[in-house]
């Protein structure tokens, strides 16, 4: 799909042969919303306090097809729902800021010049994949209004359910993100993502040569900070308080002496978690202002240096900085097989032009009670994307 084709419209529900007066006191439960609870089939049509709405709940003032019901009963495609004769009226006044996936005021939505939506991967069903540019955020935030979330609502402001992310990027961090356009397709993407069925790669260009020749399992317990008024994560203690285990899996496609390119499967999903990650290992990702100061580190022992033959090729002192951070969401792996991938808009000696295989993980991780880097069990050969 090109970058000027506009994503499929199934996400534009209809209520064609009801009456508009019809349609606002008692609207129907589109494809695209089934399965919700009640309240948040409500907060997402109307956009209005859950406490207001749990009292016309609760007063019986909202009914599923003409019977009283219960705020967190799910609803299904075909349900008729009755709303009190203001409701909507109320809507076009009332405003909940703060929730990245509440839909906007249409009147600001249809505005002729709202920025378009990124490139569309690929579609399955109600799940779409976009590819994300660096410099546009997922969701709206502190010194931003722009975001994916936020030209979804504004493409799909007449839609009973608004295409949602699913999870999401980094600013700055480009490449493959996952939408639903469905609440169904959310929750199922949201808990495959949970149960860790959903595979998510990366390529990342970090400083130096990185020291391991076979696919490591990096093992760190990382913690949110905030200090002079933004957030950064750091690595902590293992069992320290407020600590998360981080776990992923790294690959190298290319080394040389003074840039590495890696190939990194997430097996957890912490904010900044690579970046954080490599950059502990003393090789920060190329690019990276916030977490890109580490200091270079040696060799561990047992680590697989690689021989002179592979060190030649790929980013070496004729290959500039980049600018802009050199991380990019390669490719997501549904629980179905199911593939979205692209490759970045690298150029230069920095460009990847084919995809590599993905990170194999059929051998059990094998790590102590220490942070840092294992290998795997059963290790294959030399792998064949390093240069010779």
């Amino acid at each position: 799909m090109s970058e000027d084709n506009p994503p499929p419209t199934q996400a534009h529900g209809s209520a064609t042969g009801t009456s508009t007066h019809a349609v606002l006191e008692q609207p129907m439960v589109q494809e695209t919303e089934s399965g919700q609870k009640l309240l948040q089939f409500l907060q997402r049509r109307l956009n209005l306090p859950p406490t207001l709405l749990h009292r016309w709940v609760r007063t019986g003032q909202v009914r599923i097809n003409g019977s009283r019901c219960k705020p967190f009963a799910r609803v299904q495609a075909g349900d008729i729902v009755r709303l009190p004769p203001f409701a909507f009226k109320l809507a076009e006044t009332g405003t909940t800021p703060g929730d990245p996936q509440a839909p906007i005021n249409e009147s600001a939505s249809n505005n002729a010049g709202s920025p378009p939506l990124p490139p569309m991967i690929g579609t399955d069903g109600y799940l779409w994949a976009f590819n994300k540019p660096a410099g546009l955020p997922t969701h709206p935030g502190t010194g931003h209004e722009d975001s994916l979330s936020s030209r979804l609502a504004a493409y799909f402001a007449d839609a009973p359910f608004r295409p949602v992310p699913v999870h999401r990027l980094d600013k700055e961090t480009s490449g493959v993100l996952l939408v639903a356009a469905s609440f169904e397709a959310l929750a199922k993407a949201q808990e495959a993502l949970r149960a860790g069925a959903l595979a998510k790669e990366y390529v990342v260009w970090v400083q130096g040569a990185w020291p391991y020749e076979e696919t490591q399992l990096l093992r760190h317990f990382l913690r949110k900070d905030s200090a002079q008024g933004y957030e950064k994560v750091r690595i902590a203690a293992p069992g320290e308080a407020n600590s998360r285990e981080a776990l992923c899996l790294v690959r190298p496609l290319r080394v040389a002496q003074s840039q590495s390119l890696l190939l990194v499967r997430l097996l957890t999903g912490r904010t900044h978690q690579i970046r954080v990650q490599l950059a502990a290992m003393g090789h920060p990702v190329l690019g990276d202002p916030k977490y890109g100061a580490a200091p270079r580190r040696h060799v561990p022992r047992g680590a697989y240096a690689l021989p002179a033959p592979a060190r030649a090729g790929g980013a070496d002192k004729k290959n500039p900085q980049p600018e802009g951070l050199m991380l990019h969401a390669l490719r997501v792996t549904m629980p179905c097989g199911r593939i979205f991938s692209c490759l970045p808009s690298w150029v230069g000696e920095h460009a990847l032009t084919d995809l590599p295989d993905p990170v194999a993980t059929a051998s059990a991780p094998q790590h102590g009670d220490g942070c840092g880097a294992f290998p795997l069990a059963e290790q294959s050969a030399t792998n064949k994307f390093l240069r010779q």
